[in-house]
């Protein structure tokens, strides 16, 4: 039986690479977007003309409300959930002194939260199937040092 992957934030960057690489090898892939739509239908097209069929999804995963959404998407229509990649992440490009308040929680949010809304409504159908792997990806910027 196909495995179901729903990748997050899975339209541009390390997202496109995890989506394109699980959908060449067998998996069905449910492509996670928020902003970058024409992206996603660009990574749903490329992969169309090597006959390769994938979902793609629009929601902030950030929101409660519309992580249910999708999640309850890929159920109704696929039945299980075998690997989440939580992948969407978000940064900013400016001075720690710089950064606002609202900068600060759409990046916990979005970084955090989101692996967290993301895992908690994947989880319980995993531990139905007694079956599931879930995949956190973060950003080599934690490893960076900047020089003042």
């Amino acid at each position: 039986m196909q495995k179901v992957a729903i990748i997050t934030g899975a339209s541009r960057g390390i997202g496109r690479e995890c989506a394109k690489v699980l959908a060449e090898s067998g998996i069905k892939v449910i492509a996670n977007y928020n902003k970058s739509e024409i992206e996603a239908q660009n990574l749903k097209e490329e992969l169309l003309k090597e006959n390769i069929e994938i979902d793609i999804f629009k929601a902030d995963v950030s929101n409660k409300k519309e992580v249910k959404n999708l999640i309850q998407y890929v159920l109704d229509k696929y039945k299980k959930i075998d690997i989440l990649v939580n992948n969407a992440g978000i940064s900013q490009v400016k001075l720690f002194t710089d950064i606002t308040d609202e900068d600060w929680e759409k990046m916990i949010e979005t970084n955090l939260s989101s692996v967290f809304y993301m895992s908690r409504e994947v989880l319980p159908n995993m531990i139905h199937n007694k079956s599931g792997c879930i995949i956190n990806i973060s950003s080599v910027w934690g490893l960076v040092r900047r020089s003042m």
